[in-house]
C-alpha cells in the first residue's frame, strides 16, 4: 500500500521539474506585466487576476503535455486531442473576462481589462507549452497597445472624454445608493 502511496506522490511529471517551474514563474512574469498595467490604472482586474489566469492556463498546458506523455498508459479508446485544451481555457476566462465588461447607463466598459484577462490565459497557454518567443512576443505586443494607444487617445482628446465620463458616473454611484437608503 505504501508503494503505491509513494509512486503516486512521486509520478514525474512529462515535462522535467526544472521546465515546469520556469514555466509557471514564466507565465507569472509576462501574464503580471499585462496585470500591472491594468492596476496602474486602476482597473478591477489587476496585478493578481492577471497573474492567476496566466498560472490556471500554464498549469493546464502543463498537464495536457503530461497527460500526453502517459498515452501509453491508457487503453487504445482514449483519444486525446490538445486543442480541446485551448477551447476549455479560452472558454473558461471568456466567461471571467465577460463579468468585467459592463453595459450601464448607455456605455459599455470594462472591455480592455476583459480582453487583457483574456490575452493572459492565452499567454500562459503558450508558456505552459514552451513557446516563449510567443508568449514574450504576445506581452510586448499587448503593453505597446494598451499604453500607446492610451497616450494616442489622450492626444486627440478622446482619453480625456471617457476617463471624465467615467469619474462622473462613480461620483454619481455613491449618491444615488444614499438616496436609496433615505
Amino acid at each position: 500500500m505504501w508503494d503505491a502511496i509513494i509512486t503516486e506522490i512521486t509520478l514525474t511529471p512529462g515535462v522535467a521539474w526544472p521546465v515546469v517551474v520556469i514555466r509557471m514563474l514564466g507565465a507569472a512574469l509576462l501574464c503580471g506585466l499585462i496585470g500591472f498595467e491594468r492596476e496602474a490604472s486602476r482597473r478591477p482586474a489587476g496585478l493578481r487576476t492577471h497573474m492567476l489566469v496566466g498560472v490556471a492556463s500554464c498549469l493546464y498546458s502543463l498537464l495536457a503535455l503530461s497527460l500526453l506523455d502517459r498515452t501509453s498508459e491508457f487503453s487504445d479508446t482514449v483519444r486525446m486531442d490538445p486543442l480541446r485544451l485551448i477551447e476549455a481555457v479560452t472558454g473558461g476566462v471568456a466567461f471571467l473576462a465577460a463579468g468585467m465588461i459592463v453595459f450601464a447607463q448607455g456605455k459599455v466598459r470594462g472591455l480592455t481589462t476583459g480582453s487583457s484577462m483574456w490575452l493572459a490565459a492565452g499567454v500562459g497557454l503558450a508558456c505552459g507549452v514552451g513557446e516563449w518567443a510567443i508568449a514574450g512576443l504576445t506581452t510586448i505586443t499587448s503593453l505597446a497597445i494598451i499604453v500607446a494607444l492610451r497616450k494616442l487617445e489622450r492626444q486627440a482628446g478622446t482619453y480625456q472624454k471617457q476617463q471624465k465620463a467615467q469619474e462622473e458616473e462613480e461620483a454619481e454611484q455613491p449618491a444615488q445608493a444614499d438616496s436609496g437608503s433615505a
